[in-house]
């Protein structure tokens, strides 16, 4: 699965306990969480925030955290490419990338814009976009 830069704030920050059964299963390794450099360098980016007033350990920490867990893909899976639709927030249209080169099931996040393109099932059969909420149903 892949998580936006919400969701893992949610997780990593902010520890929120509604999401603490996905957090465990990830980190028990039941649920694989997949990044990149481009989504990772977001995450790190979000984290020095002002909003969040995070010191620079509290950062690290919850870079490492996540790192320790995370899965890299070496690249796309082989075979044709499949057009994405466009993301209305061209930020996050590394997430729906990632997610289809990774060939994730799941995208999990809270953001609108993402969570649009799910109402429109113009993914089907790639993979679903999902809420954290939703995707603890599935377990």
């Amino acid at each position: 699965m892949v998580l936006d830069t919400n969701v893992l704030v949610s997780l990593y920050v902010f520890d929120d306990s509604r999401f603490a059964p996905l957090r465990a299963r990830i980190e028990s390794g039941e649920w694989q969480a997949i990044t990149n450099d481009a989504c990772f360098e977001e995450f790190r980016r979000v984290l020095g925030y002002p909003l969040f007033a995070l010191s620079d350990e509290r950062q690290q920490d919850a870079l490492a955290v996540y790192d320790a867990v995370v899965t890299r893909p070496a690249g796309p899976l082989p075979g044709a490419v499949v057009t994405l639709p466009r993301c209305a927030d061209r930020d996050d249209q590394k997430f729906l990338e990632l997610a289809r080169d990774s060939a994730a099931d799941w995208l999990v996040t809270a953001d609108k814009a993402l969570l649009r393109l799910a109402r429109r099932d113009r993914l089907r059969g790639l993979f679903r976009i999902l809420t954290p909420e939703l995707a603890l149903t599935e377990m």
